[in-house]
């Protein structure tokens, strides 16, 4: 199918592209239709017959398997490595929770880590008086400077190191894999957050050579929100013991002897919302049956890239996104204006739906696969106008409305 089409047939299965220019799944990805008619059977049907019959357990207990099969699919990983989670902070703390912290250890994250990554690090060192280092990567584009960073602060001992693959705010790609091997040779254990790079970037997990890699469903993988999943590499899987322990983290039921789920499955703390697990594995099969990942990793990279290069050709307009290391995520800032005024006029002017980096003072475009050139047009149009202008000097909006094709009508 030519590419025109498939993204037209693409979009159409994506209510909210029509919305808007779908500029935000750094924030939420458009929910397939399909993702929510799965979820609405499910509920439909809990609230005929309700949640409790054994059945319905053993059917709960299928579609948690399928949904940890379809992320292992998209992530290339064995399913036995996957454990569901409630969202990227949720498989975060289960990680760094178990690890055997003592008073004194240091633990090491990248200066860009989202609030959801470095919370878990903060209580640690509230609690236990563990030394949270943030180590200085500059904006990330620069693997060797990452790396460096990172071997320098690992000249004393750490516990563990804390990356994300994409930072959430510039927008690099970092050399996670090359920072696993330093963690490793250096005795620490490696934990990623993957926010920012499920779905959106080619990950094998299998191969990356990291220990611990947590995902959100509601961002590039376009599921539900509260749903997530934590890959945990077995030889560490099999080695700890989670901090917070339910009941679906035991194998066994007998409480004379409870057993340990082998794997990342211990890492499963406590039940799920059913209608969320169902449409987490409906959108992954959607996305690697009906869409196929590479394709829309590939669109959405070209995209990203040719975008990024077109905003810096704009005076006044400095792009934030290392380009060599860029993924799907577009950060830039306009001259004499903050962030948060530019997007507050970009946004409406275009019928965007994007949004600000107060950590960087910059706007966030998060280019996706269902994104058009002539969608791409209409944002650069309406940055070119904002940029020839202060906050004081730019004229009232005039609210474009936009046809089918992404075009604004006459």
């Amino acid at each position: 199918m030519p590419d025109p089409e498939k993204v037209a047939a693409v979009r159409a299965l994506l209510p909210a592209t029509r919305a808007g220019i779908y500029l935000n799944a750094g924030t939420c990805g458009p929910l397939p239709a399909e993702t929510q008619r799965a979820m609405d059977e499910q509920a439909a049907r809990e609230l005929a017959v309700g949640r409790a019959s054994p059945d319905q357990w053993a059917e709960a207990t299928a579609h948690a398997d399928e949904a940890r099969a379809s992320v292992a699919a998209v992530m290339v990983a064995d399913p036995a490595d996957i454990a569901l989670t409630h969202s990227t902070t949720d498989g975060l703390n289960a990680i760094i929770g178990s690890l055997p912290w003592r008073p004194g250890d240091r633990v090491l994250a990248t200066a860009h880590e989202h609030p959801g990554g470095l919370g878990p690090l903060l209580a640690l060192r509230d609690r236990l008086g563990v030394e949270v280092e943030r180590v200085d990567i500059g904006d990330g584009g620069d693997p060797d400077r990452v790396v460096e960073a990172f071997e320098a602060a690992l000249a004393r001992p750490a516990r563990a190191i804390l990356a994300s693959h994409v930072l959430w705010t510039t927008g690099a790609v970092l050399p996670v894999a090359r920072l696993g091997a330093l963690a490793r040779a250096a005795g620490a254990v490696s934990v990623v957050d993957g926010a920012q790079s499920a779905g959106a970037i080619p990950v094998a997990l299998d191969e990356l050579g990291v220990d611990a890699y947590a995902i959100p469903a509601q961002k590039w993988l376009l599921g539900p929100e509260g749903m997530g999943a934590l890959w945990v590499r077995r030889s560490l899987a099999d080695a700890t013991v989670p901090a917070i322990a339910g009941y679906a983290t035991y194998a066994s039921f007998d409480p004379d002897s409870p057993t340990l789920h082998p794997g990342a499955r211990r890492f499963e703390a406590s039940g799920f919302h059913r209608p969320s697990v169902v449409g987490f594995a409906r959108s992954l099969g959607w996305l690697a049956m009906y869409v196929g990942v590479p394709w829309a990793q590939d669109r959405a990279n070209r995209l990203a890239r040719g975008l990024a290069d077109r905003l810096a050709a704009i005076p006044g307009v400095s792009v934030v996104t290392p380009r060599p290391a860029q993924g799907t995520l577009v950060a830039f800032r306009i001259a004499g204006w903050t962030g948060r005024q530019a997007a507050a006029e970009v946004a409406p002017r275009a019928m965007a739906i994007l949004r600000d980096l107060p950590a960087v003072n910059a706007v966030r475009l998060s280019v996706g696969f269902w994104t058009t050139d002539a969608e791409l047009d209409r944002v650069v149009s309406v940055v070119e106008q904002v940029a020839r202008h202060t906050p004081g000097t730019l004229p009232s909006r005039q609210i474009a409305v936009l046809g089918s094709d992404g075009r604004p009508l006459a």
